[in-house]
């Protein structure tokens, strides 16, 4: 899914705005964050070098406000017709979060890392905000799975593991 929507994003925005732009508006959408970056910049022969920054540059921006701001505005959602959805939105991030709770700054680490559906820095901040993760544990508990999920995502992207293996 994510590789379709990837195609999409270089298909459709690749030819009305800088291959750049794209990838890092593509790296801060939730879902596709770094990975769809880095998958739309190889689509779009963006240099991996001058990808990889950008991506994780728009992978990164989001979090503090993530991480400082959404409990409140879970809060204040609540007390309105929206409070479904962000109850649906809770249930869903806790129940990915035995990892994260079990294992704290290295499930952190992996769980916004290891690039599987519904992982991400997006839904690891949102765990660890629920849970009350501290910041001086989060922030570069993410930052370092942001980074695993850049090197294990370049390999894929750029089709450097196929020249390894």
């Amino acid at each position: 899914m994510t590789n379709s929507i990837a195609q999409w994003f270089a298909t459709n925005l690749g030819s009305v705005i800088s291959a750049e732009l794209v990838i890092f508006i593509v790296s801060m959408i939730p879902i596709l964050e770094l990975r769809g970056g880095l998958l739309v910049a190889s689509l779009l022969h963006v240099p991996m070098l001058r990808a990889i920054p950008i991506c994780i540059i728009g992978n990164i921006i989001p979090v503090p406000f993530i991480l400082l701001l959404i409990t409140k505005i879970f809060e204040l959602l609540k007390k309105t017709r929206l409070h479904g959805l962000v109850d649906r939105l809770e249930n869903r991030a806790m129940r990915k979060s035995d990892t994260i709770r079990r294992y704290e700054f290295w499930g952190l680490v992996a769980f916004v890392g290891i690039p599987l559906p519904g992982t991400g820095a997006w839904t690891g901040s949102l765990i660890a905000a629920l849970l009350r993760v501290s910041n001086k544990k989060a922030v570069p508990a993410i930052l370092l799975g942001i980074a695993l999920a850049c090197v294990i995502m370049t390999g894929v992207s750029y089709g450097m593991l196929g020249k390894v293996w």
